[in-house]
């Protein structure tokens, strides 16, 4: 596992673009009442920041994804270990996830839960990586916009470490 990290997003500059798209959430889901659902178990410290920051109630609710295992590299295959307790039929449901990469996570759980017929299905993810990306997915609210690498921090991990770092690094040989 690399050891070495470079500071690529500071805990100030997550903290400001945090609070940028919960006023443009609150804007946008208004009156609406919505489910939010946070992808554990990296999105559970940005889903608990942006919900703090949002001027109106939601409910919460949490899907867990396996797709990586202890690696670094995505197996290809999506699988639930943990599913979406709310009903969500009729429902605004906001999805929140804390980087999407190739892409196969967010293309399967939009298959995943339109099968619950929910009113309307948007995504916000705190990082949007381009590097890898293998299938488009439509991401409604981005925090930042990561050409390449492998990042940690903020809930961020690899093989279950460095999470809890407040900032966000690019690990580096």
């Amino acid at each position: 596992m690399k050891e070495t990290k470079r500071l690529l997003i500071s805990r100030e500059d997550i903290a400001r673009r945090v609070k940028e798209l919960a006023a443009q959430i609150s804007q946008d889901y208004r009156g609406k009442e919505p489910v939010l659902v946070g992808i554990l178990k990296g999105a559970f410290i940005f889903l608990a920041d942006l919900v703090r920051a949002l001027d109106f109630p939601v409910e919460i609710d949490f899907v867990r994804l396996m797709s990586y295992g202890d690696g670094t590299t995505s197996s290809g295959e999506v699988r639930v270990t943990k599913d979406v307790e709310l009903p969500l039929e009729g429902r605004h449901v906001l999805v929140v996830e804390d980087i999407v990469d190739i892409g196969y996570t967010l293309y399967f759980l939009r298959q995943h839960l339109a099968g619950r017929n929910p009113l309307s299905l948007k995504f916000c993810c705190l990082i949007d990586k381009k590097e890898r990306r293998a299938v488009n997915v439509p991401l409604d609210y981005v925090g930042f916009v990561v050409e390449k690498g492998f990042l940690v921090g903020y809930g961020l991990d690899c093989a279950e470490k460095m999470r809890t770092l407040p900032d966000v690094y690019e690990l580096v040989d």
